[in-house]
């Protein structure tokens, strides 16, 4: 399915419910696995999730996360210390390409039993639950948060709980701190100091209900539309000012785009144009926000100014390789990039070609991410589909706000 786009006509004021966040959702799943008494609220919807849901409530000896990377990294812990459970636990192709070894390396070393089905360090992988006894693991830091927050997840059901030692500088630390947030809602004892998480063990808790937020990640697109726009005005709902999700700090960095943020007191916020100067770049590290780094890439080029985008070494194992992806759509409309192991650079330029095809590569947040340049430009997102793996009704509201879209 291809996404024409082509810019409407005058924009009004509009009120966006995004749903929960994905990133809270997921993690919530399995903590709810793990203490039936969590009640969730405002589950999100995307495609992630919902895989994720049905593995949870598996009945046969394969489960299938699809290309739901989060789901694979959470599940291969889960499983693995879920005695008594023996799960083939499988993925689409690029799934199949992206790697898990540090995760297994750190599970086996606590005792688990998992082995590689294919390829030595990917997926699909045989896991035989069993108790996992031993309580201190150390782990790589720098390539993904979310093998360490599968270990958190699992740490509080553990017989002695566990002491996590993370070497070398770690990425994407919002990550890792809302999963200790989201463990002390519910009630474990957790510490955080240095590069040491200790994880006191928690057998039983007290019923808790807990709301998800709306998903930050997913408001990066309208900050877009905002800083392209000339007047627009958008009301995103759900959202407050005391966010887990590291990706709240697109407050601070669209202000330099161009947008303003007003925190509501009815627990939503209202982006609209600031009419501050905007810079010729725009510098900034990524390393603890990487899923913004699209968006951002995207959005500087629409304004014709370039930018200095670091902390990118994750994007390389994604749903696609990230920076290539970027690199190759951008130059395709106009655009002087240049992208190393983390980082890209992007020229300041005035040219942008009309009625481009964006090619996604299966990557919900490149369709996403290039669907804003409509305010610049005709442009077609092509498998607009794949949006739904974080953001199902993104083409709606992109019609709500006042944009044509037609879906063929």
């Amino acid at each position: 399915m291809r996404a024409i786009l082509k810019r409407g006509g005058q924009f009004n004021p509009v009120n966006i419910k995004i749903g929960g966040s994905k990133s809270e959702s997921n993690r919530l799943l399995i903590l709810q696995a793990l203490y039936p008494n969590i009640t969730i609220e405002n589950l999100s919807e995307s495609d992630d999730t919902e895989f994720l849901r049905a593995a949870l409530n598996f009945n046969k000896n394969t489960v299938d996360v699809h290309h739901a990377g989060t789901g694979m990294r959470f599940l291969t812990a889960y499983f693995a210390a879920k005695e008594e459970v023996h799960i083939r636990l499988v993925g689409s192709n690029r799934m199949h390409e992206r790697p898990i070894r540090i995760l297994v390396d750190a599970l086996k070393h606590l005792g688990a039993d998992i082995e590689y089905l294919e390829n030595e360090g990917f997926p699909p992988l045989m896991i035989r639950g069993k108790r996992l006894l031993k309580n201190e693991v150390k782990i790589q830091a720098n390539v993904s948060s979310q093998y360490i927050s599968a270990l958190m997840l699992i740490a509080p059901k553990l017989s002695n709980g566990l002491k996590i030692h993370l070497e070398g500088e770690v990425s994407s630390l919002p990550y890792i701190e809302m999963t200790a947030s989201l463990l002390r809602k519910i009630g474990v004892d957790i510490s955080f100091q240095k590069n040491t998480i200790s994880i006191e063990a928690k057998e039983n808790i007290p019923n808790k209900t807990i709301t998800v937020e709306s998903d930050w990640s997913s408001a990066s697109y309208f900050y877009s539309l905002v800083s392209l726009s000339e007047d627009m005005e958008v009301s995103l709902e759900n959202f407050s000012n005391e966010s887990l999700q590291g990706d709240r700090v697109l407050v601070d960095i669209y202000r330099d785009l161009g947008v303003e943020t007003v925190f509501n007191s009815a627990d939503s916020i209202s982006l609209f144009k600031n009419n501050k100067p905007i810079s010729d770049a725009l510098v900034r590290d990524l390393a603890n926000t990487p899923d913004l780094a699209q968006t951002i890439a995207v959005n500087c080029f629409g304004l014709g100014i370039g930018c200095k985008l670091t902390g990118l070494h994750t994007l390389k194992i994604k749903e696609t390789d990230r920076l290539l992806a970027l690199k190759t759509e951008l130059e395709k409309l106009g655009a002087i990039v240049y992208i190393d192991e983390n980082s890209l650079q992007l020229e300041k330029s005035s040219q942008i070609l009309s009625n481009k095809t964006i090619e996604t590569y299966q990557d919900h947040r490149m369709a996403m991410a290039f669907a804003p340049l409509v305010l610049k430009t005709d442009i077609n997102i092509d498998t607009a589909e794949v949006v739904s793996k974080s953001y199902p009704n993104f083409w709606n509201d992109l019609k709500n706000v006042g944009i044509s879209c037609l879906l063929k």
